[in-house]
């Protein structure tokens, strides 16, 4: 996906940042799509310091959007959506300073989904404002993390990156047989 990505830059000329911004927005409203392959193309093809706020600037974009865009649509599917989540079920039923501080706080864990808090967001009582401004200041360091991990691991050798791929198909089967066992109880 990633060599697909940098082709667009690539075809895009100068207009490159404003196609990353683009499928950032479209993986944001998708909800479920990781954005990690988007940010290690923007570190690629645009540096690390040039990527890191091109990616920023495209998840923030992309979370507002998003955001107006559940709003929008909640009164379809309210009813259907699943509860989780203690904090997400917390943040629909916030307004104000604690939704506020909610939405900061969950952008600011690595393993939230971002569609998740866009839609819990949008079922609470958030202004559009304080949720853009909360997600903004959330996904500073959030995007610092996630960036310099990316750019440490494009820097590993081969070994390198097979050792992380199968540390991480660890990782994801011992979550599977954890929640697997949470649902025989």
């Amino acid at each position: 996906m990633e060599e697909l990505v940098l082709y667009w830059f690539k075809e895009s000329g100068p207009l490159s940042i404003f196609v990353s911004i683009l499928l950032n927005i479209i993986i944001s409203i998708f909800g479920v799509i990781p954005s990690i392959f988007l940010t290690a193309s923007n570190i690629t093809f645009f540096g690390f310091e040039t990527g890191i706020l091109i990616s920023y600037i495209g998840e923030c974009a992309g979370a507002g959007i998003s955001f107006l865009l559940y709003r929008k649509g909640v009164q379809y599917v309210k009813n259907s959506i699943p509860a989780n989540s203690r904090y997400l079920n917390k943040l629909t039923q916030s307004k104000g300073k604690e939704a506020f501080l909610l939405v900061v706080s969950l952008r600011l864990f690595p393993l939230m989904p971002s569609g998740l808090i866009n839609l819990g967001a949008a079922l609470s009582q958030i202004s559009t404002l304080h949720f853009i401004l909360a997600s903004a200041i959330g996904k500073i360091p959030a995007m610092l993390i996630e960036g310099y991990s990316i750019k440490e691991v494009l820097s590993w050798e081969k070994e390198g990156k097979i050792f992380l791929s199968i540390i991480s198909l660890l990782i994801f089967f011992i979550y599977w047989l954890i929640k697997r066992k949470r649902k025989q109880v």
